[in-house]
């Protein structure tokens, strides 16, 4: 029997998926689970007349490929696969590559890409998006890790991937953990988006008293604009879709969402790289909030919600509720590609920001229109400090400022949720500002705490003490003092 040209373990849905779709481009993929009786079973059913090779060990798992051998996690994140990784590493030889696949937090890829490599074994970390269509029938594919493990899975990725304009959704990342750090402010950039997406439909739904149907006409319009998305395109048809009873089906939606803790991971490391990442940051807390569902409950009846009833025309609300959208959403992907580049500084990553942007534009979550706009501001000025700087982006603002504002003063007038919308607005008013309030926040922490400040009037470097009390301490620093 010929051998296989990469291994695979993990056959949930995702799993599967992958190896039909490298079973349709020609790969002979063998495969092995924990539960091995899932490998029988997976051959038994969607494998059934494939070339899918099953395996019930990890050393037969091994002895089915050829050399440099390729093998495929998709497992859970942690310590599932290094779990795994030990298993695999008395089977194989110098140059043998292993793939982590799975929603693995890129740091874990640091280490695991300088630990195999001290074994002279081959690690990429790679982000997969699409889900199980995407896995399926073209995902989106974010590789890094050691670069030597490049040309032994590129025709294989590339031939998978997602194909948008005859070019795959599938590039090199970059070293050690860039893949999953890639994947990781994607899906935080996801979480964004769904969240954008959410206030729009309250403020329409609640807010304006729009019908279902209605909210959902509008976004099916949306799609054909410049919201063009996957996102918004299935929103469209999630509002379609009725209950048993012939009413709404996303009415009978319980309002508590769930999440797995990418977002998370995203807003916590603009935090620790000091990125003001506002957007992701209250996507990620507003789930926290909807999961408090019981206590929301009984708040629901105690606090009074202040707020005036719409009166005036819908749809120039709706219009405004469309330009906050669309203005928010540039200013989150501005936000996420912010940190991108100062991870980049950090690491030492030489991100390619434009060809990431290609990477997202098909089979991934985030896929949309404007990316192909996101690339050309790149091609214009590979330097680009903010997207929000670039020509196209600064127009097509301009032009959604104003009903961004409104949006965004309805949300607060008639009491309607909207913390993604606002702080995007309050992100941009604060990025644009030559001054902010912050000269006063330093003299605060100057008199409790003599941290110092610099002053506009004397170079930059140079820190000074006020004795704010009358205590009589010194006046001057030369000194940095810490916060």
């Amino acid at each position: 029997m010929a051998q296989a040209d990469i291994g695979l373990i993990g056959l949930a849905v995702m799993g599967q998926n992958l190896v039909l779709n490298m079973n349709d481009h020609g790969y002979r993929v063998a495969v092995f689970n924990r539960t091995t009786a899932k490998v029988d079973e997976f051959l038994a059913g969607p494998a059934a007349g494939t070339q899918v090779v099953g395996t019930h060990s990890i050393a037969e798992l091994v002895a089915a490929l050829g050399r440099p051998r390729k093998l495929m996690l998709m497992v859970r994140a942690g310590a599932v696969v290094d779990d795994f990784i030990t298993q695999l590493l008395p089977h194989l030889a110098l140059g043998d590559c292993i793939i982590d696949g799975g929603n693995s937090h890129y740091p874990d890829s640091i280490r695991r890409t300088r630990d195999l490599a001290e074994k002279g074994i081959l690690f990429v970390g790679t982000g997969v998006s699409g889900g199980e269509e995407g896995a399926r029938h073209g995902p989106s594919i974010m590789p890094g890790g050691n670069p030597a493990g490049w040309p032994l899975v590129r025709e294989i990725f590339q031939a998978i991937a997602a194909q948008v304009d005859g070019v795959p959704c599938c590039q090199w990342v970059g070293p050690d953990g860039a893949g999953h750090y890639v994947k990781m402010v994607h899906n935080g950039i996801e979480y964004g988006d769904m969240q954008l997406i959410s206030e729009a439909y309250a403020l329409m739904r609640d807010g304006l008293g729009l019908p279902v149907e209605e909210v959902q006409r509008v976004f099916a319009e949306w799609n054909r604009g410049v919201l063009d998305s996957y996102l918004i395109e299935i929103t469209a048809e999630v509002l379609k879709a009725k209950d048993a009873d012939g009413t709404p089906l996303v009415d009978k939606i319980l309002d508590s969402a769930g999440q797995k803790g990418t977002g998370k991971w995203t807003g916590i490391n603009a935090m620790e790289l000091g990125v003001p990442l506002t957007l992701i940051g209250e996507a990620v807390f507003a789930r926290f909030l909807s999961a408090m569902k019981e206590e929301r409950v009984r708040a629901s009846r105690l606090l009074p919600a202040g707020a005036v009833a719409f009166s005036g025309d819908q749809a120039a609300a709706v219009q405004a509720i469309h330009d906050a959208l669309y203005a928010a959403k540039i200013g989150s992907y501005a936000q996420g590609y912010l940190l991108m580049r100062e991870a980049a500084r950090h690491h030492g990553w030489p991100l390619n920001y434009g060809e990431i942007a290609l990477l997202w534009r098909g089979g991934c979550i985030i896929r949309s229109r404007f990316l192909n706009d996101i690339k050309a501001a790149f091609e214009r000025a590979p330097g680009l400090e903010n997207l929000l700087q670039d020509a196209f982006f600064r127009d097509e603002i301009a032009r959604s400022l104003p009903g961004w504002r409104r949006a965004a003063g309805l949300a607060i007038e008639l009491g309607i949720p909207a913390p993604a919308i606002t702080s995007a607005l309050a992100f941009y008013d604060g990025y644009r500002a030559e001054r902010l309030p912050a000269n006063l926040l330093q003299a605060q922490r100057d008199y409790f705490g003599a941290h110092a400040y610099e002053r506009i009037d004397r170079p930059r470097g140079e820190f000074f003490h006020t004795d704010w009390s009358g205590s009589g301490e010194a006046a001057t620093s030369s000194g940095i003092y810490s916060a």
